[in-house]
């Protein structure tokens, strides 16, 4: 017996524990079994659960769970990655509380205190999946730093710059101040800003008279290379070779003329700042004109702006708009919207930045992944995002992969005194190449530096798949060779280039086939005003909590009710309350069941037509939950699981063949009712894993190691259309006698006499019982004509009589019908006259006609039925 209400705090971590003890989440190679393989997006090791995650981990274990009941061998791999400059940023803050400085450590102390620090933190997202119940292989799990998997990186970066697709190079690129790092484009965010437009006057060297250049970074004038006007801008003939002295600092820069200047934008004169944006770059190697970095790497002035030096960036901006109105160099500041670059893990202002850098040549690599995607050799869901992904890659730019940190997988690139690089996959095999090829045997060890950057985290995490079963330094082991390609991704949009597009091209580049065949793209979790969900903002509630309020199968199924693939979930607390109140309808139908006494008596024709009716009902609604599943519409195939239990289950076929109060229940249709239950939590455990667990186990005696995680999935049997459509029928004549009964305030326990008039007969014939069950029909007769007094009502071609005399006032009624015909005689009459007005129909908003044109047919069709009402009750 189960208890009397559910309490999720009660079976969840009994039922964990019993999974992980029995390995119920293992998997190993079975060549006489199917493999379905995911792997984790990995979250930071820095990360604890939010609603996206739990959004996303969810779905991932509804597709491997409902995979292990259908007999294939399932593996989730789980796992962390190592977050370069999010971990870094989080360990020197650490650093900070014990009084201890980076730039005081060496790097291998530093890394000490990195692995203390995940050692420490970095496993508590994972435990927290743990209390949503993801079904993880987790005696898989993987950390992006850990020895092998660091390895394959190292031996990716090799084959690759062996392969010529990697290079190191100047290039602008972002830079995060604060983290003291390169970024790739995709860590950068644009914010909507209220920006400021300075206007500067420039002095022109050898005659009276000045020019005026609009800026919104005044700080760095000290770094101008010259000042560019459009050649047909005829407002400045005069100034061509000419030259003018930047304010303040007075250093002589000049005029130069170029057709990139837009010349109704601003002064139509354009201060030209090659060291410190990517366009006035491309001007300056184009013109040949010197760059003035004044920017140290934490976004301080340095020496070569010789004013402000030592200043913050921000401050030097304060103080030379000070210095320049004082001068009168300012002639006036404009206010306008702008957008800011800033980084996604420190928040920091973007600097662009001349940089040396390791990049990976993209072109090329990247058509296979393109390709592949176009062509639906892997899909995806929804495929409106394959035009943001061909965008993309038609578009690829040049990877910048290093990164300018200690965390993460040092560059295997050693250099020899002259600057010589060697690229090798340690200091020994650096040492090795430079004896041999160079033969430079003198050389030792020592005479090598190694690069002290490290890779971009992307650049670990891109080989995910692949990595996870050791593919990448055991090429042909067994795993690789079982679970790859994996089946398929679960992730967010915002990642389908960095991340996702990455691992396709790693893909084809190290085992020349696809990494996954689908992609599940995700919405965002927002608020109900439409926000994102965010710390920041306040507007999300702790994952935990909610799984503590409400149980994780309530929280799982809430998340699911509204999440449809690629489209934004607008989260509100109501929906895991829904969830929970399906747990608890759940819960409390087995518990009506399992109190039921079942005996040796005959099965009536009523509970053995229920049923095969609900038989059909299940089998139909697997052959939707299957075709929902085959198009990723997993929200759906929740949707179409919950109405099964709550409306067909508990709401009619519970209903049909319950018992009268204390009495006995016929054996077969008990046992026929234990099994259907059985059934429908198979159906549901996929999406609620912990409530289908209990029940499960309590339905039968088990063995020591069974679980419902092992059950067989439900397979669609015949479908009976001819029973659903009568049914159907039943159903909608039953709800039309209850609303009468209702609406004339009539107690359930009042009978009423039903008459029917219909050609098929035979089709309420074999279901008057039920009906007269549900409905309390006092008797029910079959006419051949309309039965006067009566008021009436037609289902599907057939029309129904209740005759209420005796039971209501016929003359109220009467008099009530007449009165309300009366009324919406007259809201015709007005909705008509405002759709003849010709001005409303060719000026109103066309939803607004359309919805004036549907008050009209709901008003004829109240007439009509109210018309038909009155000639009946005045016979």
């Amino acid at each position: 017996m189960i208890s009397k209400t559910y309490a999720p705090q009660d079976i969840e971590a009994k039922w964990y524990q019993y999974w992980l003890e029995n390995k119920f989440f293992a998997s190993k190679p079975n060549p006489d079994k199917e493999p379905y393989s995911i792997v984790i997006p990995p979250p930071n090791v820095t990360g604890v659960l939010h609603m996206g995650h739990m959004l996303n981990n969810t779905i991932q274990d509804v597709l491997i769970r409902k995979a292990r009941m259908e007999g294939k061998e399932a593996c989730w791999v789980p796992g962390t990655d190592h977050a370069s400059i999010a971990t870094e940023a989080k360990v020197v803050a650490m650093l900070k509380e014990r009084g201890i400085e980076k730039k005081d450590l060496t790097r291998d102390e530093f890394l000490a205190y990195a692995m203390e620090w995940k050692d420490k933190y970095g496993g508590i997202i994972l435990e927290q999946l743990k209390k949503l119940g993801a079904s993880c292989d987790w005696d898989r799990t993987r950390f992006t730093m850990e020895p092998s998997l660091y390895q394959a990186v190292i031996d990716t970066f090799v084959r690759l710059y062996e392969k010529g697709k990697i290079y190191r190079g100047v290039r602008m690129v972002n830079w995060d101040p604060q983290g003291k790092t390169a970024l790739s484009d995709e860590e950068v965010i644009d914010k909507d800003i209220q920006a400021k437009l300075y206007y500067i006057t420039y002095n022109v060297v050898g005659e009276e008279g000045s020019l005026t250049i609009a800026t919104s970074r005044p700080e760095t004038i000290m770094a101008d290379s010259a000042v560019c006007i459009n050649p047909n801008d005829e407002r400045y003939t005069h100034l061509h070779d000419k030259t003018v002295k930047i304010p303040l600092l007075g250093r002589e820069i000049p005029v130069i003329l170029d057709e990139y200047v837009t010349m109704d934008f601003g002064t139509g004169c354009l201060k030209v700042t090659p060291a410190h944006d990517l366009n006035d770059y491309e001007l300056g190697l184009k013109h040949k004109l010197p760059v003035i970095d004044i920017l140290d790497d934490a976004g301080f002035l340095n020496e070569k702006a010789v004013l402000y030096v030592g200043q913050d960036r921000f401050a030097a901006r304060r103080n030379i708009v000070k210095d320049l109105e004082e001068a009168g160099h300012l002639v006036k500041v404009e206010e306008y919207k702008s957008i800011v670059k800033t980084s996604e893990r420190t928040g920091a202002v973007i600097e662009p930045k001349l940089s040396l850098q390791w990049f990976l040549e993209m072109k090329e690599i990247s058509q296979p992944a393109l390709e592949n995607v176009m062509n639906d050799n892997i899909k995806l869901y929804p495929p409106k995002f394959k035009n943001m992904y061909s965008s993309w890659m038609e578009n690829v730019r040049d990877w910048c992969i290093s990164r300018q940190l200690w965390w993460g997988q040092q560059i295997p690139a050693y250099y020899l005194q002259d600057g010589t690089v060697i690229v090798a996959k340690s200091k020994r095999e650096a040492l090795h190449k430079a004896q041999h090829e160079l033969q430079l045997f003198a050389l030792t060890e020592e005479d090598l530096t190694q690069d002290p950057d490290v890779l971009d985290t992307w650049f670990s995490s891109w080989l995910w798949p692949i990595s996870v079963f050791d593919g990448i330094e055991n090429p042909d082991n067994e795993d690789i060779k079982y679970y790859y390609p994996t089946n398929d991704l679960v992730t967010a949009p915002e990642i389908l280039f960095f991340w996702v597009a990455r691992m396709i091209i790693a893909g084809y580049e190290w085992r020349g086939e696809l990494p996954f065949r689908n992609v599940y793209l995700t919405g965002i979790v927002r608020d109900k005003l439409g926000r994102k969900m965010s710390k920041s903002l306040g507007n999300s509630p702790d994952p935990l909590d909610l799984i503590a309020k409400y149980g994780a199968d309530g929280v799982r199924t809430g998340m699911l009710f509204s999440s449809p693939a690629g489209n934004d979930l607008m989260f509100d607390e109501k929906l895991v309350e829904q969830g929970r109140n399906f747990c608890n309808k759940v819960w409390n139908a087995y518990r009506l069941v399992e109190g039921w006494n079942a005996t040796e008596i005959s099965q009536p024709q009523e509970n053995l037509l229920s049923i095969q009716w609900f038989e059909s009902r299940l089998n139909q609604t697997i052959i939707d939950v299957q075709e929902h599943f085959v198009k990723f519409r997993i929200s759906d195939a929740l949707l179409s699981i919950y109405n099964l239990i709550w409306d067909d289950f508990c709401g009619k076929y519970l209903e049909m063949i319950k018992p009268a109060y204390e009495q006995p229940i016929d054996k077969a249709t008990f046992e026929a009712t234990i099994s259907i239950f059985e059934k429908l939590m198979c159906l549901a455990h996929p999406y609620m894993p912990f409530i289908t667990e209990e029940i499960w186990q309590a339905i039968s005696e088990r063995g020591a190691n069974e679980s419902i995680c092992r059950a067989e999935y439900p397979l669609a049997g015949e479908v009976n259309t001819q029973i659903l459509g009568d049914f159907d029928a039943m159903f909608t004549l039953v709800t039309k006698i209850r609303e009468i009964r209702n609406a004339k305030q009539l107690s359930p326990k009042t009978a009423l006499p039903l008459s029917i008039k219909t050609e098929e007969k035979a089709r309420y014939q074999t279901l008057e019982g039920i009906i007269q069950k549900l409905a309390n029909t006092e008797t029910i007769e079959y006419v051949s004509d309309k039965v006067n007094g009566a008021i009436s009502f037609v289902v599907k071609a057939d029309e129904f009589f209740i005759n209420l005399a005796g039971e209501i006032d016929v003359e109220a009624e009467l008099a009530n019908a007449k009165k309300e015909l009366e009324y919406n005689l007259g809201f015709k009459k007005s909705t008509e006259a405002k759709l003849a007005n010709e001005r409303f129909v060719a000026n109103a908003k066309p939803e607004l006609v359309e919805r004036e044109r549907q008050k009209l047919a709901d008003a004829e069709s109240k007439i009509k039925a109210l018309e038909e009402m009155i000639e009946s009750l005045s016979k």
